[in-house]
């Protein structure tokens, strides 16, 4: 029996979101820019996937740029706003020390090319003040880029408080959201944001592909140039019959959200209230009390390290994570925790539980079975 405890890494294909792939793969092959039948079957299968993309997050379809996924979006946002802005002068940027490492690692890069960066420190919840962000941010800052929701310990900020001290400031505001959409309601209009990236495997759709949304308005330089594609925002012929998967997939988690959410919230506090029963002593990361996706648990076991808990749990057939799935195989602590205040050795032990929409309370009661056991030999390890 196998188990899977991550999905936050990536969710496996939806049926009906398989479907379509299969059938969008075979009929739907013209080429979008085509004025022809063929071509405008294709265009017509995008603009559908776009409306459906934009319905899941209250937005425009016209505002809606499909990208490669996650990463491409995150890098176009803050790199496009970021060059865009270039001749007024602002070269300075803002995110939180605990982004994903496809926007910290874009803020390296245009520091290395001239631009100041700022990373905002956390409180030990995880949670962004908005006061820092007042005492950091000025008149040169172009763009800030926090996080809806944090990918490891699932905490969701307060991206309408910090918006609005940006544009306070007359800079751009982008969210990765990436985590976010398709687990909690979100409504670009509400959290105020002017860019704001997903991704369609986090809610069962393709891998490679995902989208930027752009508010009308919003100026961007292109990152990758040739055709007209994406309003003249990203050159390059649409892959169909992914997009059409994206689309589907969004629906799907618009139509379910509520349920899910629910469900997913049951199962978290079943694996929660188990944990603190079997193991006591495990160390919640995170906000115990704030706002968290529904989700997400991410725990320490003192003792215990992390990357040993994670083998010995797969070999017992359960898949967890110790971080974000981009970083796997790293020998460093976790970004995060060293960021919340956790010491190294703290950050190297946090292990990430990620249930989805086919996970059971057979599920829970499987691991919640396996761990004492675990954590004992994994604290053995560490000791010896």
């Amino acid at each position: 029996m196998r188990v899977y405890f991550d999905y936050n890494a990536t969710t496996p294909l939806a049926p009906e979101v398989m479907d379509a792939v299969a059938t969008a793969t075979r009929d739907v092959f013209g080429n979008a820019s085509s004025v022809h039948h063929f071509g405008q079957q294709a265009k017509a299968a995008l603009d559908d996937a776009r409306s459906a993309v934009a319905a899941l997050i209250d937005a425009d379809p016209s505002e809606v740029v499909f990208t490669s996924g996650g990463t491409e979006s995150d890098n176009f946002a803050i790199r496009g706003a970021a060059e865009a802005q270039e001749p007024s002068g602002r070269r300075h940027l803002i995110a939180s020390a605990i982004e994903h490492e496809a926007v910290l690692n874009t803020l390296k890069a245009l520091g290395r090319r001239g631009w100041r960066t700022t990373l905002l420190p956390v409180e030990p919840s995880g949670i962004v003040s908005p006061d820092r962000l007042r005492d950091a941010i000025d008149g040169d800052t172009a763009v800030v880029s926090v996080m809806h929701a944090n990918n490891e310990i699932g905490t969701i900020q307060p991206i309408a408080a910090l918006a609005a001290i940006a544009h306070e400031h007359r800079a751009l505001f982008h969210t990765d959201a990436v985590q976010s959409v398709g687990k909690i309601p979100v409504d670009v209009r509400a959290l105020g944001a002017d860019l704001l990236s997903l991704s369609a495997h986090k809610l069962g759709g393709p891998a490679g592909i995902g989208a930027l949304w752009v508010r009308r308005g919003v100026e961007l330089a292109a990152q990758t140039t040739g055709g007209s594609q994406e309003r003249g925002r990203r050159a390059g012929t649409e892959n169909v019959a992914a997009i059409v998967g994206f689309g589907v997939a969004a629906a799907r988690a618009r139509a379910e959200l509520a349920a899910n959410a629910a469900a997913a919230a049951r199962l978290v506090e079943r694996l929660w209230t188990g944990l603190r029963t079997r193991l006591p002593g495990v160390v919640l990361n995170g906000s115990a009390d704030g706002p968290r996706l529904p989700n997400t648990l991410n725990v320490s076991f003192p003792g215990a390290a992390g990357e040993s808990l994670l083998v010995l749990l797969d070999l017992a057939g359960v898949a967890v994570s110790l971080g974000s799935a981009c970083a796997a195989g790293a020998a460093e602590p976790s970004h995060v925790l060293l960021a919340m205040g956790r010491d190294r050795d703290a950050a190297r032990s946090g292990v990430r539980f990620s249930v989805g929409p086919s996970t059971t309370a057979a599920d829970i009661d499987r691991v919640l079975e396996l761990l004492p056991a675990l954590v004992a030999q994994a604290r053995g390890e560490a000791a010896a």
